[in-house]
C-alpha cells in the first residue's frame, strides 16, 4: 500500500476527548478544516502565508474526537479546492493506492489516498462539485456527500456556499454509517428506518459512463436493487448539459465572491489550470446570481418531487476509471465534463449521495452512486450498510 504525498502534516494528531461510538477509529482531515494551532494551506502556500493559525477545531472535528475518534493528520487538497483531479503543483499529487499511475481525484485527494492506503479508518473532505464522491470512486472507497447544510461547516474554508458540504469516506459501509450517526446528529432514528421502495435509473446519466464501466455498474445495480424496483424516470427535458452549465456558473460566481478579493490582493502563485479557473470566475456577471438561484431551486424541486421519501436515483459516480496522471487536452476535458454532468445532480438539488466501490474489468476502481431525498441521509447510509456492512474492510 502507498500513501505517498497524501499528507500536509502527518504529525498533526489530536487524541479523543471522550469515549463513544467511534472508539479505536482513526481519521484524517482535508487541509481546509480548522485544527487548533494549525494553519491551513488550502492546497496553496500563499494561503498558508496569509492566514493565521486556528484558535479552535472545526465543529465536525470536535464531534468526532468527542465520540472517541483519533485525528492523525491533515491531508493534501487541490488548490483552494477548485478541481476534481487531485494533482497539486506545490505539495505533490497523492498516490492513488488502488490505481498506481492514475490520479486520485480531487479536491479531497489526500483524504482518499490516506484511507485507501489504510493510514486512517476514515477521512473528512469537502464536496462542492464532487470533491468527496469523485476521489472515493477513483480510489475504491465508500464516500458520502450529505444533504446540503445537514452537517455543520463551521470552521471549514468555503468554496461556493450554496453547494459546499462536509463529506467523508471509508473502506467499508459500516464505518461510513458510524461516522454519519455522529455528524448527522440532528436526524432522527425514525427517519433512519424508513425503507426505499424504488430505484430510478435515468438513461441520460447512464449514457455518460464509459461503455465498459457502465456495463459493470449496471450489473451491480440490478443485483444491489434486488429488493427494490428499478425503473426509468420521467427525466427533466432541459437535460444534464444545461444543469452542468448552470452549476458551473453559480459555483464560479460564488467562488469569486468568496475568494476574489484575496486573489486580487495576494496574487497567489497558482499551479497549472487553477489560475485559469479563477481568471474565468472573475469574468462572470455576479448580478445574475439571484436569477440563477431561481432556476437552481426549480431544478431542486423537480428532483425532490421525483424522489419523494421512498425512491432513490442511481447514477455512475464518475464517467469511468481514474484517468492517467498528467492527462490533458481534449480527452481530459471530455472526462471532466462527463463527470461534472453526473455530480451536478446532487449539487444543484442539495441532496445526499453515497458512492459504492466496484472494480472494472481492467481491475481499476469505479463507483456506483445512489441519491436520496433531502434529510434521508441516515436512511440512505443504513440502506447501503444493510447490503455491504458485512463486507470485510480492506487493509
Amino acid at each position: 500500500m502507498f500513501a505517498q504525498n497524501a499528507y500536509i502534516r502527518k504529525d498533526l494528531t489530536v487524541e479523543p476527548e471522550a469515549k463513544g461510538n467511534l472508539d479505536e477509529l482513526t481519521f484524517a482531515v482535508k487541509d481546509v478544516f480548522q485544527i487548533k494551532g494549525h494553519t491551513n494551506t488550502a492546497g496553496n502556500p500563499d494561503w498558508h502565508r496569509t492566514h493565521p493559525p486556528a484558535s479552535r477545531h472545526a465543529h465536525a472535528v470536535e464531534l468526532l474526537i468527542r465520540s472517541g475518534a483519533r485525528l492523525r493528520g491533515a491531508t493534501v487538497t487541490d488548490e483552494i479546492m477548485y478541481s476534481l483531479l487531485g494533482e497539486n503543483y506545490h505539495y505533490g499529487t497523492p498516490v492513488n493506492p488502488k490505481a498506481i499511475g492514475r490520479i486520485p481525484g480531487g479536491s479531497s485527494s489526500g483524504s482518499a489516498s490516506a484511507v485507501a492506503a489504510g493510514d486512517a479508518d476514515f477521512a473528512l473532505g469537502t464536496d462542492t462539485g464532487g470533491s468527496v464522491r469523485v476521489p472515493s470512486s477513483y480510489c475504491g472507497l465508500f464516500g458520502f456527500r450529505p444533504t446540503h447544510g445537514a452537517v455543520s461547516a463551521e470552521g471549514v474554508i468555503k468554496l461556493a456556499d450554496s453547494f459546499d458540504t462536509v463529506g467523508w469516506m471509508s473502506r467499508d459501509a459500516k464505518t461510513l454509517l458510524q461516522v454519519g450517526k455522529v455528524l448527522l446528529d440532528s436526524q432522527t432514528i425514525a427517519d433512519e428506518g424508513e425503507a426505499f421502495e424504488e430505484v430510478l435509473q435515468p438513461e441520460e446519466a447512464w449514457t455518460l459512463a464509459e461503455p465498459e464501466a457502465g456495463q459493470v455498474l449496471e450489473e451491480h445495480l440490478r443485483s444491489l436493487a434486488a429488493h427494490a424496483r428499478v425503473a426509468k424516470p420521467n427525466w427533466p427535458k432541459e437535460g444534464l448539459n444545461a444543469w452542468a452549465a448552470l452549476f458551473r456558473e453559480i459555483q464560479g460566481i460564488e467562488i469569486w465572491r468568496e475568494h476574489g478579493a484575496w486573489v486580487r490582493e495576494t496574487k497567489p502563485a497558482f499551479g497549472p489550470g487553477i489560475a485559469e479557473r479563477f481568471e474565468w470566475a472573475s469574468t462572470l456577471d455576479g448580478s445574475k446570481l439571484n436569477e440563477l438561484h431561481v432556476i437552481k431551486r426549480q431544478i431542486a424541486q423537480g428532483v425532490v418531487s421525483l424522489l419523494g421519501r421512498h425512491k432513490l436515483l442511481s447514477v455512475p459516480t464518475a464517467a469511468g476509471e481514474a484517468p492517467p496522471l498528467g492527462m490533458a487536452g481534449e480527452e481530459a476535458e471530455l472526462q471532466r465534463s462527463r463527470t461534472m454532468k453526473l455530480t451536478c445532480i446532487a449539487g444543484l438539488a442539495g441532496l445526499p449521495q453515497v458512492t459504492i466501490p466496484f472494480v472494472s474489468k481492467s481491475g481499476y476502481p469505479i463507483g456506483l452512486s445512489f441519491i436520496a431525498g433531502p434529510g434521508r441521509d441516515l436512511a440512505l447510509l443504513n440502506w447501503i450498510n444493510s447490503r455491504f456492512g458485512e463486507r470485510e474492510r480492506q487493509p
